[in-house]
């Protein structure tokens, strides 16, 4: 058996450069979104308001998502990245127009909120995207390790952009808070220029959309294992999204501020960066299965933790804990995705995923305020965290194939 490398990605040039890209948008992404929620709680004091941020977002993100995995496939995936980049650019700064302070009302909320649903359009586009530019920076042996540090650089900047944004809130303001996160884009759009123009894969440029949407969708529905993994993390997103209630926890439960808020918003992504860390140098391949099952039950067992919890400490280990065991489920679910997706088909593949996954975070958000209006905010936690339990474990009774799961022969040489 071939030892492990686990730097074998980034021994290519490009791949480094496509980290920093990654690193930047992220880093800016998960501040704003992280601005936007305090602001508008700040300004409603309602956690329905929260909801409707994730709704925003999710109703443009979900209806575009097979449409922007059919364009992906059929252009050229860094040109299509940039212009991704662009528009991010121009809502940040509306963002940054909109939180002025002699605007910071109630009525610019609508503003905000339309901002938020052009973000959800660019992010139709920009995952799909992204997911499909990996392949293209890194020869195919090296693709599951380059998984792997393409995760952990998300997760780093999903640790870094809810701390700093939280420290930012505190120090500067939203308002200016906003402006930085310009600053972050700018730097990965710079970065992403040099990247070279790449190859497109698709033997069927041209193909009418309708039957490339129908040959993307059939294709995740007869690979078992993506449909199952995605499906499975899907649910256990959607019912255990207790993030979304973070501002609730830190400014009317546990009273920590905006610092404390943005610990709390990090703690997740410290314990997931971590594990995607440890995986680099341990692979999780073996047994997979098995691993993602106890993985996403022991998610479900620290959000109700973290929702029983007054203590500012102990909810702060819960969230880490989270993020711990989602570490692992994303870490296999991504090693799956880039092994059994044919390169023509990766736009189309992620576009799937996106809505199973990506979009299960905006509905978590809006299940969650949605909950906590009708329950209350720590009931709406801790049944998110139940019905995750619940789905994991009939799952795994339901589906022995998916228990049965090992990559260990997965790998390509």
């Amino acid at each position: 058996m071939q030892k492990n490398d686990p730097y074998q990605a980034l021994r290519y040039k490009e791949f480094n450069t496509f980290l920093i890209v990654r690193f930047a948008l992220v880093l800016a992404w998960s501040m704003q979104f992280v601005a936007i929620e305090w602001q508008v709680y700040s300004l409603t004091k309602n956690p329905w308001s929260l909801g409707l941020i994730g709704l925003m977002e999710v109703i443009p993100a979900v209806s575009l998502a097979l449409f922007a995995g059919h364009i992906v496939d059929q252009k050229e995936k860094r040109n299509l990245l940039i212009k991704c980049v662009l528009a991010f650019l121009v809502i940040s700064t509306g963002l940054f127009l909109a939180t002025l302070p002699e605007y910071a009302n109630k009525n610019s909320l609508y503003i905000i909120y339309a901002l938020v649903f052009c973000g959800g359009l660019v992010r139709a586009f920009i995952s799909p995207t992204i997911f499909s530019l990996l392949a293209l920076v890194i020869p195919k042996k090296a693709y599951t390790n380059g998984a792997t540090w393409s995760s952990s650089t998300w997760q780093m900047a999903a640790v870094l952009g809810p701390a700093l944004a939280g420290f930012t809130i505190y120090k500067i303001g939203v308002h200016w808070s906003l402006c930085l996160i310009v600053g972050f884009a700018l730097i990965g759009l710079i970065a992403l220029l040099n990247i070279e123009k790449k190859p497109i894969h698709n033997p069927k440029i041209g193909e009418p959309i309708l039957k490339s949407l129908k040959e993307g969708i059939l294709f995740v529905k007869n690979e078992k294992i993506i449909l199952g993994a995605i499906t499975l993390d899907m649910i256990a997103v959607l019912f255990g999204g207790a993030v979304a209630l973070l501002p609730v926890f830190a400014q009317d439960i546990l009273k920590v501020g905006p610092e404390g808020f943005g610990v709390l918003r990090a703690a997740p992504a410290v314990g997931a960066f971590l594990t995607m860390l440890f995986s680099a140098y341990v692979p999780l391949n073996k047994n997979a299965g098995y691993k993602l099952l106890i993985a996403i039950f022991g998610f479900g067992v620290c959000i109700i933790c973290f929702g029983l919890s007054n203590v500012y400490w102990i909810s702060v280990l819960a969230l880490f804990f989270s993020g711990v065991t989602d570490g692992v489920s994303m870490v296999i679910r991504q090693t799956i995705m880039q092994l059994k997706t044919p390169d023509a088909m990766r736009g189309r593949v992620s576009s799937v995923e996106s809505i199973f996954t990506g979009s299960s975070n905006e509905l978590g958000a809006f299940e969650s305020g949605l909950t906590a209006k009708l329950m209350g905010t720590v009931n709406a936690v801790v049944f998110g965290g139940c019905m995750t339990i619940i789905t994991v474990v009939s799952t795994g009774i339901a589906f022995p194939t998916l228990r049965k799961l090992d990559l260990t022969d997965e790998d390509v040489e």
